[in-house]
């Protein structure tokens, strides 16, 4: 063979082989583009779910748009249950025994129940209608999937769970709870905060648990609060929200209204808008109530925040244990924590202040308060209390004229006796 013929025979090869790896080059690019266009049609697909067709739109100082959407529009309503459902626009009874929270608020000469959020300042929406919260791109791809984004990405161990399995979860509480009865709703006035998170992928959350079945995989749940969640929301803002779930936070249920399920019927709050004013270390403390109790004609559960905005409710069709009742009820906080091997961040729970230093320093629920089966509020009877690790996180309960059964809460995570 020829030196032209080998030198020809090697470009033959030489171009073959680059043709080749071009060719898995360009494969390999086409399907990295084929997953990301796939993505994207996901993303718009479920924002176009979510982001139903506004009457009104409101911007927010804080950057959020309210979108009023009609009543009649909302997303509870592609639920296959509900295509057919009539929007019951009241309840048929409230409890019977609500707290006098005026006398509270002049007892301690401090403003109670705010009842602000921040969109408010630019506007409210019309009757007829509810608020919003529109869902952005970067809101979804914040989250590890479409199918995950407005779900608790971990399973919440709640407090009968073994300790070991809580603490692997990433989930840790400080809390008071009642079981051993049947329970129809539950009430409490809690103190607003703005706590520090360490890492976005953390929260923290201050809030009631309504709780039926048992604590494996057949775990019913409605849950209502404030919570401070960057990856839910984008910010450290503190918002109002509420979570339900009916298969322990496989597959069911969502964050506020970011699935169907609560129907809402108040055109006045907003589910995961930010909550105004927050208070301040040895400032004035502001708090919001919050009552979830069952209708004893319809056994919808609904839910009230403050004294005055009846929010909407969750069909009972929507669980097993809770179409029935609750067999415990919950109070307090909860962080995830996301350092492995016991480790601790410095995310802080309620004000970050563990419950000895008291008022104006830690955080608190006051007036804590149960729905028995005659649909009359009342104090809770054989509280208990439970923490994972109480130098981390703690809780400390009292009772009162003013406050009824109330509770301090929290603390700051790491420190030098939490590793």
């Amino acid at each position: 063979m020829g030196f032209a013929q080998l030198s020809r025979g090697r470009s033959s090869r030489a171009l073959a082989l680059a043709l080749c790896v071009w060719s898995l080059i360009s494969l390999s690019c086409a399907a990295r583009l084929t997953d990301s266009s796939r993505q994207k049609l996901d993303v718009q697909k479920h924002l176009n779910r979510l982001n139903k067709p506004a009457v009104k739109s409101i911007k927010s100082p804080d950057g959020d748009i309210i979108d009023c959407v009609h009543i009649s529009q909302q997303a509870a309503f592609d639920h296959p249950y509900l295509k057919d459902h009539k929007i019951q626009m009241r309840p048929n009874y409230h409890p019977e025994g609500l707290f006098n929270e005026n006398k509270v608020a002049e007892k301690t000469k401090e403003r109670s129940n705010p009842q602000v959020q921040l969109w408010h300042a630019n506007g409210r929406c019309p009757e007829d209608t509810i608020p919003v919260r529109r869902t952005r791109e970067d809101d979804i791809l914040r989250a590890s999937s479409v199918k995950a984004y407005g779900r608790k990405k971990q399973r919440s161990i709640p407090k009968s769970a073994d300790p070991d399995l809580a603490n692997e979860s990433g989930h840790q509480h400080a809390i008071v709870y009642v079981n051993g009865d049947k329970y129809y709703g539950a009430k409490a006035t809690i103190n607003v905060w703005e706590p520090k998170i360490q890492q976005p992928n953390e929260f923290s959350l201050s809030q009631l648990w309504i709780l039926g079945g048992s604590f494996g995989e057949d775990l019913n749940s409605i849950e209502a609060g404030w919570q401070v969640s960057p990856d839910l929301y984008g910010d450290n803002n503190t918002r109002l929200f509420t979570y339900w779930t009916s298969d322990a936070y496989q597959a069911t249920g969502c964050y506020n209204l970011l699935c169907s399920g609560f129907i809402q019927i108040n055109s006045e709050i907003a589910m995961g808008a930010s909550i105004s004013p927050v208070s301040g270390l040895r400032g004035s403390q502001y708090d919001i109530s919050i009552l979830v109790w069952k209708d004893p004609k319809e056994g919808h559960w609904w839910m009230q925040f403050g004294n005055d905005y009846v929010l909407g409710y969750w069909p009972s069709f929507l669980f097993s244990y809770l179409a029935d009742s609750a067999s415990m009820i919950e109070w307090g906080g909860e962080v995830v924590n996301s350092e492995p091997d016991g480790q601790h961040t410095s995310t802080q729970m309620g004000s970050g202040r563990f419950p000895e230093e008291g008022f104006g320093k830690a955080s608190y629920f006051r007036n804590i308060q149960v729905v028995d089966s005659s649909n009359n509020l009342k104090a809770p009877k054989g509280l208990g209390t439970f923490t994972e690790q109480s130098n981390c996180y703690d809780v400390q309960t009292g009772s009162n004229g003013d406050w009824g059964h109330y509770f301090y809460y929290g603390g700051p995570g790491k420190n030098p006796n939490c590793p």
